[in-house]
């Protein structure tokens, strides 16, 4: 079934010709040479095709095909860079005039929420802010919910005013990102080359699997699976695998280190190509693995399944930032930007690589019933499933790999996180990576 992606944007964004009509922001001012004309939706329209705005973040989603959509649905430039996580704190950290906009993690929002390079954005502009889902809220999928260890996104989701320093734990009407993006994260499998059932985080130290098992060299995520497989294995019981203390950085990291001289991992990755490329050779069999990676695998006819396992999954969720020094027309546009993105095509095109929309609602708009079913409802597919770029992942009869959103998401362990003995976690994290 074809899904209903093609030159919809939206009412906000189409009116009944299909033609552009751009909505000016509140408040919003259209600078032109003769003086400031405020509230003029004409100059508005004329001048928004001349702003630029660099945005940077992870390759999972700073996407040319969003770039262009942009282009196409506002008229006005968006020049992506992708970097891996690393990196993407570093920048937003050190060189607050290089981006106007940061594509960032929850968990990174520790790090550089201090620096003030970013500013708290006014969720009175933000026009689905009611339909974003509670995990960005109040940390509650559902009213029972019990959240999660490690840096839960509503914790640093809030600040308490327009100059705000420090986290506040209620919904302020400041947020430090508007949330677009999460996910349930898991070990990825090559279920062709394993030949039995997987079923817990320890497998990734089994020694059957000696030589082809692999971890990305992230430390403040690739901490968190660790933590995950230790606690599986029964040899460590975490207060808050997010916030360890040294002793528990130092057991992990030993069981961790003895594996890797054991000749546990064939590699360590940082990027998307990277662990694609292992997995997809039969290099490794299992592994710390993004959901996109997955997809990829899949797309090539190769078997790899995203694997449900008992202890459940560590999670992540992101965002965009925008830069303390952006001001004037570019700020309205960088609004107008996080409103479109919000409003369901990026939801949709997401969706498809395995991810979720923070605004669900508008996401199930640019996706076929089917498609819906599938990637949101865990229901089977009545037809092929294909990624954003119209490769088939499935045939008619598919569920997807851990069912539900609700199944999924609901099964939340930790969340990516900065801990207070960061520093001192990096260090050995380093000393892993390096025996």
């Amino acid at each position: 079934m074809k899904s209903k992606t093609s030159n919809k944007a939206g009412s906000k964004y189409l009116n009944s010709k299909g033609t552009q009509r751009r909505t000016l922001m509140k408040g919003a001012a259209a600078t032109v040479a003769a003086g400031t004309i405020t509230g003029a939706p004409l100059i508005w329209a004329q001048n928004i095709k001349n702003v630029t705005l660099r945005q940077f973040g992870t390759g999972v989603s700073n996407l040319n095909d969003v770039a262009n959509k942009v282009k196409e649905d506002l008229g006005f430039t968006l020049e992506m860079t992708a970097l891996d996580s690393d990196s993407v704190t570093q920048r937003a950290a050190t060189q607050p005039k290089s981006f106007d906009i940061a594509d960032i993690e929850y968990w990174i929002c520790k790090k550089v929420w201090p620096a003030g390079n970013l500013q708290a954005m006014d969720t009175s502009k933000i026009d689905n802010y009611d339909n974003i889902v509670g995990i960005f809220r109040n940390g509650k999928l559902n009213p029972d919910s019990v959240i999660a260890q490690g840096t839960a996104p509503h914790s640093v989701g809030f600040v308490d005013g327009p100059e705000g320093k420090e986290f506040v734990d209620e919904e302020s009407g400041w947020m430090t990102l508007i949330p677009t993006i999460y996910n349930a994260d898991t070990l990825g499998i090559r279920p062709d080359l394993i030949g039995r059932e997987i079923s817990t985080w320890a497998e990734l130290l089994n020694p059957e699997f000696k030589g082809k098992a692999s971890i990305l060299d992230i430390s403040s995520i690739g901490i968190m699976d660790a933590a995950m497989v230790c606690e599986a294995m029964g040899e460590i019981s975490y207060g808050d695998k997010g916030n360890m203390t040294r002793e528990e950085i130092d057991k992990t990291m030993a069981i961790f280190t003895e594996a890797k001289k054991n000749g546990q991992f064939r590699a360590f990755w940082k990027s998307f190509d990277e662990s694609v490329n292992l997995m997809s050779s039969g290099e490794v069999v299992i592994q710390s693995m993004w959901s996109p990676a997955i997809t990829a695998v899949r797309s090539k006819g190769i078997p790899c399944v995203y694997q449900p396992l008992k202890e459940g999954y560590r999670s992540w969720g992101g965002g965009l930032g925008l830069s303390k020094n952006l001001s004037g027309l570019e700020l309205d546009a960088a609004y107008e930007y996080i409103n479109w993105y919000l409003s369901g095509w990026v939801g949709g095109y997401l969706m498809r690589q395995g991810y979720y929309s923070a605004v669900p609602s508008t996401s199930k708009d640019f996706m076929s019933e089917d498609e819906w079913g599938y990637w949101f409802e865990g229901k089977e597919s009545q037809g092929e499933i294909v990624n954003p770029q119209g490769v088939v992942l499935e045939k008619a009869g598919a569920v997807r790999d851990g069912g539900s959103f609700e199944e999924r998401m609901g099964r939340v362990a930790c969340w990516n996180a900065v801990m207070d003995e960061n520093q001192y976690m990096v260090r050995k994290w380093n000393e892993f990576i390096a025996a």
